[in-house]
């Protein structure tokens, strides 16, 4: 039996909910949650009864879906996911919604060559291999790039949908240079990917700026009410991130001219493959490849010129190629015996 739209979208807002430990959860809220939800994805206002979430549970709790969901009633009255680290999303997907999900590819491939539809190849394409090797009548045909390590994948979806609907976050965050994890209350704006490593940009409650946050980093994160929610009123950020290579920046960075030179061998690779949308080729001769991008200096940028080595010099701004020598002569002192 294939999942309905309303039906999954039902059984989402019950998950999210179960998975928020900190809260307890009777019927009736779950049922509020839901007529929310209902509402901001469909716009239906009539509700929902509580003949249906009671029906939802019990679904959830078979096996007809594939779900199994341990839920639990605690005094009677408070509904809980048994098992701490489950989720209804980490159940596999039936056939029956798996040839819906092959319907809709199919017709997503329809539009492929249309201008709006270019960005959306690779995603299709890997759709396309992701479903029929899950299905098990395919090899893998197309390597993406991936970690399998790498965690935080599995917030991307309810942090979208906290963007989505202005909802603040209570996030219970570790820095790499923090010893514990802190908790703090932030309004998410945008969700940036950047060499296979997803970061969420938001503000926090008690500051004015911008803050980058990892989402390999977040260890948790709980909805709050929307009335908190504060817009971003700041420049777009198709055009705040222009002028930048990775996720690094603040309001008041301002793009720098830099001019990098690369060797004869490197030239051809840097032509074909820009470092940044503002790429100028200044000249190309015998001795190489000159040219100028116009970002800001930060750590990410730091990072894709010593990526080259030995074969590029850094020759503006003059402090930029200062701290890429120096980071040379630091890492050449630790082959030294």
């Amino acid at each position: 039996m294939a999942t309905n739209k309303l039906a999954l979208i039902r059984y989402k807002t019950i998950d999210n909910c179960l998975r928020n430990r900190f809260r307890k959860w009777t019927l009736d809220d779950l049922i509020e949650k839901v007529a929310d939800a209902l509402y901001e994805y469909e716009g239906i206002s009539t509700g929902i009864s509580k003949r249906t979430i009671q029906g939802d549970i019990q679904m959830m709790r078979s096996d007809r879906l594939g779900y199994n969901a341990p839920i639990i009633v605690t005094d009677r009255k408070f509904y809980s996911y048994e098992d701490e680290q489950y989720s209804i999303t980490n159940s596999p997907i039936n056939d029956a919604d798996m040839d819906k999900m092959k319907e809709i590819v199919a017709l997503l491939k329809q539009f492929n060559g249309f201008n709006y539809f270019d960005e959306m190849s690779g995603m299709i394409a890997r759709l396309e291999n992701n479903l029929y090797k899950s299905s098990g009548k395919t090899k893998n045909y197309i390597q993406f790039e991936s970690n399998t390590q790498l965690k935080g994948i599995e917030h991307l979806t309810p942090l979208y949908q906290a963007i989505l609907n202005q909802t603040p976050l209570l996030i219970e965050y570790r820095s790499f240079r923090a010893k514990e994890s802190r908790q703090d209350i932030y309004h998410p704006y945008l969700l940036k990917e950047y060499r296979n490593r997803w970061f969420l940009i938001t503000k926090p409650k008690k500051g004015t700026t911008l803050v980058t946050l990892a989402l390999d980093r977040i260890e948790a994160f709980y909805t709050l009410s929307k009335d908190l929610y504060i817009p971003y009123e700041g420049v777009d950020f198709e055009r705040y991130f222009e002028d930048a290579i990775g996720v690094t920046k603040t309001r008041k960075d301002r793009a720098h001219r830099v001019i990098l030179q690369f060797d004869p061998y490197n030239g051809p690779y840097v032509k074909t493959k820009p470092l940044h949308s503002s790429q100028q080729i200044l000249s190309e001769d015998e001795k190489g490849l000159l040219i100028r991008i116009d970002v800001v200096l930060n750590f990410e940028l730091e990072r894709e010129i010593l990526g080259f080595g030995e074969n590029v010099k850094v020759l503006a701004p003059k402090m930029l190629a200062r701290t890429i020598k120096r980071r040379l002569e630091k890492a050449n002192l630790r082959y030294e015996p």
